[in-house]
C-alpha cells in the first residue's frame, strides 16, 4: 500500500500531462492541437520526469544519478539533459509551466480585468483544481517531503521563485506601460510589485505545505489555502492600487 501511495503521489506531482490547452512545459498550443512530433517529445519528457520522480521519492534525490534515471526511462543520458538541463529540473519539472501561467495571466487578462484580478483568479483556480502548482492535493506529501529533505532541490526552488519574480515584473511593467527601466529590465515599481505578489503567494503555499506534511486533511487545507489567498490579494490590492 505504501508503494502504491508513493507512486500515486509521484503521478499526482508529475501530473501525467497529456498536453492540455495551456502551453505546459514549454509546449505551446496556439491552435489547440499538437503535431505528432510535439506529442512524442512531450511524452518522452513526461516519461523521463515520471521515472525520475519515482526514483527520487523512493531513494532520495541525492542518492539517484541522472544515468539511473536515463536507464529507467529507456533513453540516453544525453537525451535526459536535452529535456532537463539540470538534475533538479527532473523533479521540479513544473517550473516552466508556472512561469508561463503567471505571465500569461497578466498579458492575456483582457481589457476589463486588472493584473491583480487575473493573478487572483489564476491561483484560486489552481487550488480549486488541486493542481500540483497549488501545493495542495492528495498524494503530494511524498513529493514535497523529498524537496524538503534535499538542499539542492530547496536551492533550485528558491531560484525558481526569483525567475518567476523576474518574469512577473516584466509582465507588470508591460501592463502598466512602465518605461522607467532599461530595455528588457523592468523598473523599480514593477519589481517591487512582483516581489510583493510572489512573497504573498509563497507564504500562503508554505502554510499549506506544512499542514499537509503534518497529515492534515487535504480538503481542509484547500479551504484554508483559498481563504488565505483571498486575504493575501485583498492586502495586495490595498498595497498596489495601480494594479488593482
Amino acid at each position: 500500500m505504501a508503494e502504491e501511495e508513493r507512486r500515486g503521489g509521484a503521478r499526482a506531482a508529475d501530473g501525467e500531462r497529456a498536453g492540455g490547452p495551456r502551453g505546459e512545459s514549454g509546449f505551446t498550443r496556439e491552435d489547440g492541437r499538437l503535431t505528432l512530433r510535439e506529442r512524442k517529445k512531450l511524452q518522452t519528457r513526461q516519461r523521463i520526469s515520471g521515472e525520475a520522480t519515482l526514483l527520487f521519492i523512493e531513494r532520495g534525490f541525492d542518492h539517484v544519478t541522472v544515468a539511473e534515471v536515463a536507464r529507467a526511462a529507456e533513453v540516453s543520458t544525453m537525451t535526459v539533459f536535452n529535456y532537463f538541463p539540470r538534475k533538479e529540473d527532473l523533479f521540479l519539472d513544473r517550473i516552466p509551466e508556472a512561469r508561463e501561467l503567471i505571465t500569461r495571466a497578466v498579458r492575456e487578462r483582457g481589457a476589463d480585468r486588472s493584473p491583480l484580478a487575473a493573478l487572483r483568479a489564476l491561483v484560486l483556480g489552481l487550488v480549486a483544481e488541486r493542481h500540483p502548482l497549488s501545493a495542495v492535493g492528495e498524494g503530494f506529501g511524498h513529493f514535497w517531503r523529498t524537496v524538503v529533505e534535499s538542499p539542492a532541490l530547496r536551492a533550485r526552488g528558491r531560484e525558481a521563485l526569483e525567475e518567476i519574480e523576474d518574469d512577473l515584473a516584466g509582465a507588470l511593467a508591460e501592463a502598466a506601460g512602465d518605461e522607467s527601466g532599461e530595455p528588457g529590465r523592468p523598473g523599480h515599481d514593477a519589481r517591487l510589485a512582483a516581489a510583493l505578489i510572489v512573497a504573498g503567494v509563497r507564504a500562503a503555499g508554505a502554510r499549506a505545505l506544512a499542514r499537509q506534511l503534518e497529515g492534515d486533511p487535504v480538503d481542509e487545507v484547500a479551504v484554508e489555502q483559498a481563504e488565505v489567498l483571498r486575504r493575501t490579494f485583498d492586502a495586495l490590492e490595498r498595497a498596489l492600487p495601480d494594479l488593482a
